[in-house]
């Protein structure tokens, strides 16, 4: 990458140079305005002349939003373990988000924005009974000012553009086809990838697969459930001593979940702790709820330590974990500094997706069809509803068909239980693509990433090293359970000296928050110097 990229500006000192990347702003004006993309390398262990230097790889860690440079200063060593040390492991945010620019960003500073963010209830929809008309008011208020911000770069921050940098990117690392490893909304951007750019692709993983055809209208809730009923089922089989709210069935436990539910929604919980003060309300409990959801085998045992102090009358392990600062604030007046926010999640959303109606009746039979599919509904309709009054402007994007006969087969992975990303959903993408294969986990969580499982890493090093495929109907398993026993726990000493790397590598890559929580359900510390909030 040293030498071929533009080095305009060094933007981190960590892991190795952050780079920016200039491409077409609007590729029908290549010679136009640029965007810069901003890029992380971890270089391959072996030398780049050598013959057994493969070239990059590029990864996408979610959102839209989610920052790919991030992703790989958090992770590198873990995925160049998984995968092997003779590939460079590359992140990049993708155009509009984080350390890119342009960036989708609709307020003036981080103080501006977090005043504004700290509001009781956000993030779920029916927190209170005008829930969805202030959801709807509060969007219109915020895509005001994004058509204020705007000074002609947003209608060009969407999937397809961003499909079209990575082709850059490739082509100026000096290889012809894509080397890529994306998950969650990854696999939107992957199969966008693979659909435009048929013939341009080496390798291509899609992990935690969405429907690409529908990927923001909520058909992706119907596994949620299953998941959530893992945690009841695995609580119960642990017993009193492998689980902290263990009852003796997993009804009894639900049963008792629902208790508390409806004990907070009717009286929220003060609280004073060492992370800072508020409310554990209804809206922080199903959100602490939803994003264990997507990292059981991390989150389940804290959960259910969270609950069984909650329903003592103690809820500082959950407002803990949910982490909301206390706001202070001696602010500078300087623009936010880099960050994923969700103004860039929006962005992507609004402009992939069709046009949203902009009035309340419409918002309210939206999220009366969300809530039949499922309960969960409340915690994801915000994001269809954040494009209501959504600047008008023509759109310019790939609108499918996803299938191609494409250069290389590409390889899905999907989990039985996963909370945004069934499996059904991998299936029916793989009957677009040729020769494609689903490659299945059996364990709930959102990606393969969650449940550490040497058997699915293996495939996936194999793939990328020699292009080979799982067999058709190959089903893999997680090392162990969320609620471990001891002896399971002591699987890994069974395995060989590869596998143990291995499972070291991904079960890193399971504890960290930073990959799995939710964008639009987190609440990180906003912090300036001299000024930090929710």
């Amino acid at each position: 990458m040293t030498g071929r990229f533009l080095q305009e500006k060094n933007l981190d000192g960590a892991l190795a140079t952050i780079q920016a990347f200039n491409v077409p702003l609007n590729y029908s004006d290549p010679e136009g305005r640029k965007a810069s993309i901003a890029l992380i390398r971890k270089p391959a262990d072996v030398p780049t002349k050598s013959s057994f230097y493969r070239g990059p790889i590029l990864f996408n860690p979610g959102g839209p939003g989610g920052s790919g440079v991030d992703f790989i200063k958090g992770g590198a060593d873990q995925l160049s373990k998984l995968l092997g040390p003779q590939f460079d492991i590359v992140g990049f945010d993708p155009r509009g988000i984080s350390r890119s620019t342009p960036a989708a960003s609709f307020f003036q500073t981080k103080a501006e924005r977090a005043v504004w963010s700290k509001q009781p209830g956000l993030g779920i929809v029916n927190n209170s009974d005008e829930g969805v008309a202030r959801t709807w008011a509060r969007s219109f208020v915020v895509n005001q000012l994004a058509a204020e911000t705007d000074d002609g770069y947003l209608r060009h921050i969407n999937t397809e553009n961003t499909a079209r940098d990575m082709l850059r990117i490739v082509e100026t690392h000096g290889g012809m086809k894509i080397q890529y490893w994306g998950f969650s909304y990854g696999s939107v951007l992957g199969a966008t990838f693979a659909s435009i750019f048929p013939d341009k692709v080496e390798r291509l993983v899609i992990d935690g697969v969405l429907d690409s055809e529908n990927y923001y209208a909520g058909k992706c809730l119907s596994h949620t459930d299953r998941v959530m009923d893992s945690f009841y089922t695995g609580c119960a089989d642990a017993g009193p001593e492998g689980c902290a709210f263990w009852a003796p069935t997993a009804s009894d436990i639900e049963a008792n979940l629902t208790k508390i539910i409806n004990t907070v929604r009717s009286k929220p919980v003060p609280l004073r702790t060492k992370a800072g003060y508020g409310l554990l309300d209804y809206a922080m409990l199903r959100g602490a709820l939803f994003s264990s959801l997507y990292q059981p085998h991390e989150a389940f045992p804290v959960l259910a330590e969270g609950l069984a102090e909650l329903a003592a009358g103690n809820g500082t392990k959950l407002f803990d974990r949910m982490n909301p600062e206390a706001f202070r604030c001696n602010c500078d007046t300087k623009p936010p500094d880099v960050e994923s926010v969700p103004d860039a999640q929006s962005t992507v959303f609004c402009n992939d997706g069709d046009d949203v109606p902009d009035d309340l009746a419409s918002a309210e039979r939206y999220f009366e069809m969300m809530m039949e599919i499922s309960s969960w509904s409340e915690l994801i309709a915000s994001i269809r509803l954040g494009c209501v009054n959504w600047p008008k402007f023509p759109k310019d994007r790939f609108k499918g068909p996803f299938k191609a006969s494409n250069s290389h087969p590409i390889l899905l992975v999907g989990n039985t239980a996963d909370p945004v990303t069934p499996l059904w959903a991998a299936k029916k993408m793989s009957k677009g693509f040729k020769d494609s294969i689903v490659l299945t986990q059996d364990s709930a969580g959102h990606t393969s990433l969650s449940a550490p499982s040497v058997c699915t890493q293996k495939h996936i090093r194999d793939y990328f090293a020699d292009g080979k495929l799982p067999e058709p109907g190959t089903i893999c398993h997680p090392v162990t359970s969320p609620f471990s026993t001891q002896a399971n726990q002591a699987l890994p000493s069974m395995m060989t000296v590869e596998e143990q790397e291995i499972y070291a590598a991904v079960l890193a890559l399971s504890k960290d928050p930073g990959i799995f929580a939710p964008i639009h359900v987190k609440r990180p510390g906003v912090e300036t110097k001299g000024c930090a909030g929710i």
